[in-house]
């Protein structure tokens, strides 16, 4: 999977042919509508038809007791319950292999 991300980084397509010229199947990235965004803060909600993930940034840096936190929503991405489990399958390995190479992450 990394191998086929740096190949769409260098604009080839991880689609392209084989050594004897077949095409291979695969995956094309396409990064040209792509933006990034930085979140802080995520939030989910789903209902039978999708899984609704909300990404936003805490701006609220001195929280006292008692206050409220401020998050600005930026961005919400609805997935199938099917994409939704593909996600958790993908991002359970990742985090599973940072941990291993930096530490536990706790939770709160």
């Amino acid at each position: 999977m990394a191998k086929a991300a740096a190949s769409a980084k260098a604009g080839k397509s991880a689609a392209s042919a084989d050594d004897n010229g077949k095409p291979r199947k695969g995956v094309e990235w396409l990064e040209g509508q792509m933006s990034t965004h930085f979140a802080n803060v995520v939030n989910v909600q789903g209902t039978r038809e999708q899984v609704d993930l909300f990404f936003g940034t805490n701006r609220t840096w001195n929280v006292e007791e008692g206050s409220s936190v401020s998050v600005e929503l930026s961005n919400r991405i609805i997935l199938t319950p099917l994409a939704a489990k593909r996600l958790w399958t993908v991002l359970g390995g990742v985090l599973r292999e940072h941990e291993s190479r930096y530490g536990p992450l706790n939770v709160d």
